[in-house]
């Protein structure tokens, strides 16, 4: 930003710990919605270990929206095992779903996203309407297009510090995991297409639910001509698929496939896994809730006689203000967001309350950043809040941070302990002792003055600035320094994605080439000797007005010169105050242009 532009307007701000704001919590008030699930799950009297399920179709882009459900489910399972309880948390791939479109954007296993065109598209194009495990990969680096995807929610779990268990539902299929309930539900057709017609159009005496791959094409087909339970096969002809304003052509070919070859139609499939992994609780997007959950939820009842698990709806949020959407690439990866914020950070986004709708702001990651450093210091009684707030950040922030502690001190939970450590009672008592004591040592350094240390390619520069300031002491312990510095990394990227007032670089190590008039040079060395004199930032701001009103100099003509001794731009951050936070020595020696 240049000295001419205006003032910042307010803005509510979208990631604060106001939308929990409101009354103050009672004896019978729960502060945190994974507590209250949990409440839920409880109530239910669960088998161990309690099953926490999410789940996927690799149809795209596996973007931080999809991350939804490995993350609300992460909270109530935290606030589970903190209750006792051993917990697994699954996430299934849909992987037998067949390929129905092309996809515009994939991304790689280093979760770089890239065009169609820049892998081998024909390995899907050729491969519409074939399960995705069954389709090679377009990258060439795994044994398919599902394998692929697969690996890439792993990394997001592995990233996100959350310890899951990837599900294919090919391999449950294969395995004969889904053969007994095919069976049944074959066994109960009328029954199962008296529920479905509920909910389903084109639900007749001729449907059946089960869909074969064909065995000539390996195309998914939905006309089955004849069922033998007892011979665990059915007969089928490979017809035509719709997908969406397309036909995907059949291959006419008619044979015959056992149970473990096909699949059962995602309404079925749905509440059959639930029997399947004894799934006790599973949030899903409000997308599902009006149609697909109280389908599943009849099917499981009425046609499996099973229970279903506690549900919990979740609301989309945004990318800076537009829904994620795979296919015109509007989306950003959990690898991508890790380049911009701390694992805690992101994760701490994911304990805001499911039921309302926000914005994830790339732009304003800064006021995210601000919010859960003040939960962090509500936490650690190091500010005060409302009773709510205060709360709030007892049960929503160790969740946050446990996996950053766990890995930070790692050596007394043992070499790599953190990643097991999920239902280990003896290291979560150790991890919460380290939070309470060690950890409470940590230093954050406000992410907006992080990308103003950024601005410094002179390590050395930025932790001196830091304790110039007052963030860093000389009793700050050598891992909170360098978890305080590593923010700086993080705020220099963000500064330069969105191109703010912070995206500068100072021209430290050699002055830029300038040619400034007699007057502005005056002007100039008047200045410097003002700052020579030890004023602060404010101070020096007014004077930078004054000097250029003395010596007949536009005044943006005075300011234009600094950031051009500075940076080798044309403008720059507010010019008094960051030139305050420089030493002194340095920023007297380029105003007068010796160095």
């Amino acid at each position: 930003m240049s000295e001419s532009d205006g003032g910042e307007q307010s803005s509510p701000d979208p990631y604060s710990l106001g939308d929990h704001d409101g009354e103050e919590p009672s004896e019978d008030h729960t502060v945190f919605w994974a507590d209250e699930v949990a409440d839920e799950i409880e109530a239910r009297d669960p088998v161990e270990p309690v099953v926490i399920k999410g789940a996927i179709s690799p149809s795209g882009v596996p973007h931080l929206g999809n991350v939804n459900e490995i993350m609300r489910g992460y909270f109530v399972a935290e606030v589970l095992r903190d209750r006792g309880y051993e917990v697994r948390q699954v996430f299934t791939t849909d992987d037998r779903d067949p390929l129905r479109k092309l996809p515009r954007k994939l991304a790689d296993l280093d979760g770089n996203i890239v065009e169609l065109g820049d892998v081998n598209a024909g390995a899907l194009g050729q491969n519409l309407g074939r399960p995705y495990t069954d389709i090679p990969d377009p990258f060439g680096c795994c044994d398919s297009y599902g394998e692929h995807f697969s690996n890439l929610i792993a990394d997001c779990a592995e990233l996100m510090g959350v310890d899951i268990d990837i599900v294919s539902t090919t391999d449950l299929y294969e395995d004969g995991e889904f053969e007994e309930l095919t069976r049944f539900v074959l066994d109960n057709q009328d029954r199962a297409r008296e529920v479905l017609a509920q909910y389903q159009d084109k639900v007749d005496e001729s449907y059946v639910p089960f869909n074969p791959i064909c065995g000539e094409c390996g195309k998914v087909t939905e006309t089955v001509t004849s069922v033998d339970t007892d011979a665990g096969t059915v007969e089928y002809r490979c017809t035509d698929m719709e997908a969406g304003d397309r036909v995907i052509e059949g291959c006419g070919h008619e044979g015959v496939a056992t149970l473990r070859e096909g699949k059962l139609p995602w309404r079925f499939e749905w509440p059959a896994g639930w029997d399947v992994l004894g799934v006790d609780f599973e949030p899903f997007g409000k997308d599902h809730a009006e149609g697909s959950w109280p389908s599943g939820v009849d099917i499981a009842e009425n046609v499996f006689e099973s229970q279903p698990p506690v549900p919990m709806v979740y609301e989309w949020f945004t990318l800076d203000g537009e829904p994620f959407s795979s296919s015109e690439g509007h989306v950003v990866m959990v690898h991508d967001v890790l380049e911009l914020l701390e694992p805690e950070v992101v994760r701490y986004f994911f304990s805001k309350d499911p039921s309302k709708a926000r914005d994830f702001s790339i732009e304003r990651l800064d006021q995210l950043v601000d919010d859960f450093d003040r939960t962090e210091r509500l936490y650690f009684g190091e500010e005060n809040g409302t009773d709510r707030e205060e709360a709030l950040a007892t049960r929503a922030y160790p969740p946050s941070i446990r996996p950053t502690v766990a890995k930070r001190f790692d050596e007394a939970l043992g070499d790599g302990a953190w990643r097991g450590m999920a239902n280990d009672p003896q290291a979560r008592e150790t991890v919460a002792e380290l939070l309470d004591d060690d950890f409470a040592d940590r230093v954050r350094i406000p992410y907006t003055f992080a990308a103003v240390l950024g601005m410094f390619d002179d390590p050395q520069l930025r932790g001196d600035v830091a304790r110039k300031e007052g963030h860093l002491a000389d009793d700050t312990p050598e891992w909170a320094v360098e978890t305080a510095l590593g923010r700086v990394e993080l705020a220099s990227e963000w500064a330069s994605r969105t191109d703010n007032e912070f995206d500068y670089e100072l021209e430290r190590s050699e002055m830029p080439d300038v040619d400034f008039d007699r007057a502005t040079e005056a002007a100039l060395d008047e200045l410097a000797d003002f700052v020579a004199e030890g004023h602060d930032g404010e101070e020096i701001q007014g004077e930078i007005y004054e000097t250029a009103k003395r010596h007949d100099v536009p005044i943006g003509d005075l300011f234009g010169a600094g950031y051009r001794l500075l940076f080798d731009e044309d403008e720059g951050p507010q010019l008094g105050p960051f030139v305050a936070k420089l030493d002194r020595e340095f920023v007297v020696e380029r105003f007068r242009r010796d160095r």
